[in-house]
């Protein structure tokens, strides 16, 4: 087991932790059909750190293991709740997928960064293939027609193939209807 070092004026206010809306700071809902998994990641990070919790997730070689029963006990409880604030974060189908007795929220976080790694090959093909035959027709106005295209340009860039401006423009111009 991983664990901060435990002294009162470096651990987190389990009142602050349990009180922290996560969805107001989080407003995204991790899935695999709209994979956001790298912004979804960078929130959740800074949401972390800003309440000094980052090692719950992704320990340093400074993280230290809690050497007291009281210090293991706060270090559980914390844990828990970054585990819950994963869970809320996260479609139906990836908790099923991720859930299991006794995970830590490391163990957890790890399993998400697993399933988006692992899929990030079969998951480019399929977005460039969206991308390139996105059609204005498809859409009942310009602004969703651009706002699409947007969106699957940031999945693809989420999954380690990014658009070029140019390539977007070029895209939105080849999609346009006639009118």
């Amino acid at each position: 087991m991983t664990g901060s070092s435990s002294s009162s004026s470096s651990s987190p206010s389990l009142t602050t932790l349990s009180s922290s809306n996560i969805k107001h700071n989080l407003p995204i809902v991790l899935d695999m059909e709209n994979v956001q998994y790298a912004t979804w990641a960078e929130l959740f990070k800074i949401h972390a750190r800003s309440h000094r919790v980052i090692d719950y997730i992704i320990p340093t070689s400074k993280t230290i293991p809690p050497s007291t029963d009281a210090a293991k006990e706060e270090w559980i409880t914390i844990d828990a709740t970054v585990l819950k604030w994963i869970y809320a974060t996260i479609s139906d189908d990836l908790l099923n997928t991720i859930l299991d007795p006794d995970l830590s929220a490391q163990q957890a976080w790890e399993r998400l960064l697993d399933i988006f790694q692992d899929n990030k090959s079969s998951r480019a093909i399929t977005l460039e293939q969206e991308f390139s035959n996105t059609a204005m027709e498809d859409f009942p106005n310009g602004s969703a027609y651009c706002q699409r295209l947007k969106m699957l340009a940031n999945q693809l860039k989420n999954v380690g193939v990014p658009i070029s401006n140019n390539l977007l423009v070029l895209q939105m111009v080849a999609g346009l209807t006639e009118a």
